[in-house]
């Protein structure tokens, strides 16, 4: 173990003598965003540090899937960070109610659903950008998505932009001039657009997760707001889902 940190140490050191830093961080959730966002951070050649969060959702399938594509993207570190989030509640995810199901879409279009976690991508961001911080790098990727966010306040474009702008202030890499960028490269994409961005990228969805409210053994259960647009994104895109789900 201490061989490996010292020579991400040194590694990082000629990366900096060289003013070419080429880390990112990406928040991998082991859903499908992320995953497709994390391909196309490795498209684009970073050296790709991953940060999976366990904040006390009802479930733990999507851990195992994002070691799983933290693997496939060949990740030079995942860091899995344990914070629990359901000390506070006030979210389905962290066991506070029921998950709704067989929503139509306009009524996933109206107001902030129960599956919104208080401030969590905020306290996500700061977690990357902390961990951006100690290994140089320049850009956080997260699988945000403006079109499909369900209501989410912290999915949208004015969020990220003020958090960059936080991060520039508040870090001493932005001090000294070389500030964290947040890439969203899905934001303005529909769903199939995502999907067909992943088939292009080589993107095993196989191995993914989105279900709010899986079984006992992580299978999706096809009715919470999340599986639907994920199925109706599959179907647009002229594709079959391969997970498995309890209702197909």
């Amino acid at each position: 173990m201490l061989r490996l940190q010292k020579k991400a140490y040194f590694y990082n050191q000629k990366q900096e003598v060289e003013g070419a830093f080429v880390n990112a961080i990406v928040l991998a959730s082991g859903g499908l965003d992320s995953t497709v966002a994390a391909a196309v951070a490795k498209q684009q050649g970073w050296d790709l540090f991953l940060l999976t969060v366990v904040y006390g959702q009802r479930h733990h399938v999507e851990v195992t899937c994002a070691k799983n594509v933290a693997s496939w993207v060949g990740a030079c570190d995942h860091k899995i960070f344990h914070l629990d989030l359901s000390a506070f509640g006030g979210s389905a995810l962290v066991g506070e109610g029921a998950v709704p199901k067989n929503r139509s879409e306009s009524e996933r279009g109206q107001g902030i659903p129960v599956t919104y976690v208080p401030a969590r991508n905020t306290v996500f961001l700061s977690l990357a950008l902390a961990f951006a911080e100690a290994v140089r790098a320049r850009s956080i990727f997260i699988g945000a998505n403006v079109l499909d966010y369900s209501g989410y306040p912290d999915c949208r474009p004015e969020f990220l932009a003020a958090f960059e702008n936080l991060a520039r202030l508040g870090t001493k890499m932005g001090i000294e001039g070389q500030s964290v960028e947040i890439k969203a490269p899905l934001l303005q994409l529909s769903k199939a657009q995502i999907i067909q961005r992943g088939i292009e990228l080589g993107v095993p969805f196989e191995l993914t997760h989105s279900c709010y409210d899986p079984n006992e053994v992580g299978v999706a259960c096809g009715q919470c707001d999340s599986c639907l647009i994920r199925l109706e994104g599959f179907r647009q895109a002229g594709l079959v889902d391969p997970v498995p789900y309890r209702i197909p």
